[in-house]
């Protein structure tokens, strides 16, 4: 047994203390000590995934299922470097993670020696706190089990919010003892983690409480990712007489009188979105990918409240008249029932469900005519997708055209979870995330990802292989051999046409079955959505991977987003008419 064993054993012990459940391990000889540690403690689930970048995403997907912190573990040099991506991302979207990188000890760095790089402050300015504690020391013991609770808690619950943490472990040869650790520093009485950290009083300030129930005011609910509980939000709703516009990822999508699913396409009419502007506007949670939703907002000359409950700057258009650091569902609550409220006047709120109720009708019969003749587009698949998942199921959904048409045409309904990795936006790693949420269980989890984002991270197809939670996900594959979102964008007009496939819409030439299968999963192509649907019934199989490809075209799918466009507005027309009549 050496110190080194004690130390990591002691390290373990106390992470379980603190609610971790699931470690990451990334092979490799200079984290052997920790890995062992890792490895030996049946409490916790050990998923082993070789490529350090796939395991730094799929450590995100446990942590944004479940809210708690996974352990990654690597060794020293570059695959420490590997997992910065990942690290970036639960930095800006507030996912709590523990990086742990192996390192060389001091005496190894600058002198050549293999796998070394300087890896402290590796992740500066991305990370809540970086932590480096030097060669374990048995002088220092009484320091490690504060350490590793500290090191949890500023994951989860630091005045920045949930985010990664770092730590970094130099280890010296001899790395493994032979007969495990000795006996580890005591830790606190049963089973309580060394620190621990109380929340204080979420109270919701008295003045924009009041603010915001002013008597009679037509107000908007903007609900993203982060915001308020559902819930709460409804309840707000229902007391102002407020639509809300609901994120798929708000939770807030759901079947109810004040949800607004369609904001985007409504906002695309320029008479309605005129007609329609609010006299003040709640934010909660993070913004929606709607570029029309964000140019509404930024050209409102009226009140926005941004709330958040860490105060994080989510305003990319330097609209919002007052950031408020509050508990956001706390605030709600305190809205809705505040003394003497008096709603905004009833055919505010009606207006907003009317042309809701014409916009999705518009919807369902455009799709239902580009369907006709047996084919299928992207904006069907991300709408079929939603309504026809099982009651329960967590939907990952890609970064770039598929978040955006899942938010767009995602109709409202109870029983779905919507998660994306829309700190960053980026299109890396979205398989790993997929198969991280998977792990985190226990709902049917799905996944919808452009070809890009897959062969982005085609390697994260294995990253279940070894994992104790044997995770099981459906990936459905939108396979229009490029860059589709890059054909919405002006470059589409301005470049030459060859310039613009090499350079942004980038064919890839590839069988994705064959890719598929060449990395172990099942795969199955859709030719319809009627195919689709049929391919997302489960199999029976306790676990596995499983890829569903649906060719598009890339070059319609422009001008099938502008044909829905073109159906909503003609349907706030006739509704005009026929108030009018």
């Amino acid at each position: 047994m050496t110190v080194q064993d004690e130390f990591a054993a002691t390290l373990v012990d106390e992470w379980v203390r603190a609610g971790v459940t699931d470690v990451v391990v990334a092979p490799g000889s200079r984290s052997t000590p920790m890995a062992v540690a890792l490895a030996g403690d049946k409490r916790l689930r050990l998923h082993v995934v070789v490529d350090e970048r796939s395991a730094g995403f799929f450590a995100l997907g446990l942590g944004l299922s479940s809210g708690r912190p996974a352990v990654v573990l690597t060794t020293s040099g570059t695959a420490a470097v590997e997992l910065h991506p990942a690290i970036v991302e639960a930095h800006h979207a507030g996912v709590p993670l523990l990086a742990c990188t192996a390192d060389r000890p001091p005496e190894l760095h600058g002198v050549g020696a293999p796998q070394t790089v300087e890896q402290e402050g590796l992740f500066d300015g991305v990370v809540r706190a970086a932590l480096a504690p030097g060669v374990p020391d048995s002088a220092a013991s009484a320091t490690w089990r504060s350490l590793a609770a500290r090191a949890v808690l500023e994951t989860t619950a630091g005045s920045a919010g949930p985010g990664p943490v770092h730590l970094n472990l130099p280890f010296r040869d001899p790395l493994t003892g032979g007969d495990g650790p000795g006996p580890r520093p005591a830790g606190r009485a049963g089973g309580a983690p060394w620190h621990q950290r109380r929340p204080g009083v979420a109270e919701a300030p008295a003045k924009l409480v009041e603010e915001l129930a002013r008597h009679g005011v037509r107000g908007v609910i903007v609900a993203g990712a982060g915001g308020a509980d559902p819930a709460a939000v409804h309840a707000l709703a229902a007391t102002l007489g407020w639509p809300i516009f609901a994120d798929p990822r708000s939770g807030c999508r759901l079947p109810e009188p004040a949800t607004v699913a369609t904001a985007d396409a409504l906002l695309r009419v320029e008479r309605f979105a005129t007609e329609m502007r609010p006299d003040v506007v709640l934010r909660l949670g993070a913004p929606w990918a709607s570029r029309v939703m964000a140019d509404w907002l930024a050209g409102l000359d009226v009140p926005q409240y941004l709330v958040d409950p860490y105060g994080t700057w989510l305003d990319p258009s330097r609209t919002a008249a007052v950031s408020v650091a509050a508990d956001p569902t706390a605030l709600a609550l305190a809205v809705a029932e505040a003394a003497n409220l008096r709603p905004a006047p009833p055919e505010w709120a009606a207006r907003w469900l009317e042309a809701e109720r014409a916009a999705q009708a518009a919807i369902d019969a455009e799709l239902s005519d580009l369907l006709a003749d047996g084919g299928v587009n992207e904006p069907a698949i991300a709408r079929s997708l939603v309504d026809s998942l099982p009651i329960g199921s967590t939907l990952v959904v890609s970064s770039s055209m598929p978040i955006r048409d899942v938010e767009w045409y995602g109709r409202p309904r109870n029983g779905l979870r919507v998660l994306s990795n829309r700190g960053a936006n980026g299109i890396d790693g979205v398989v790993s995330t997929a198969l991280g949420v998977a792990a985190a269980g226990p709902s049917p989890t799905f996944a919808l990802v452009g070809d890009l984002a897959f062969l982005h991270d085609v390697g994260g197809l294995r990253a279940g292989a070894a994992s104790d939670a044997r995770p099981a996900c459906t990936i459905v594959v939108v396979d229009n051999s490029g860059g589709g979102i890059f054909s919405f964008l002006p470059q589409a007009g301005t470049l030459a046409p060859d310039h613009f496939e090499r350079l942004l819409g980038t064919p890839h030439g590839l069988d994705l079955l064959a890719v598929a299968r060449a990395f172990g999963a099942s795969a199955e192509e859709a030719h319809s959505i009627k195919e689709l649907v049929a391919a997302l019934e489960p199999t029976g199989e306790a676990n596995g991977v499983r890829v569903v490809v649906v060719r598009t075209d890339r070059q319609s799918n422009v001008e099938v987003h502008d044909r829905l466009h073109r159906a909503v507005a003609a349907s706030l027309n006739e509704l005009a008419a026929s108030e009018v009549r």
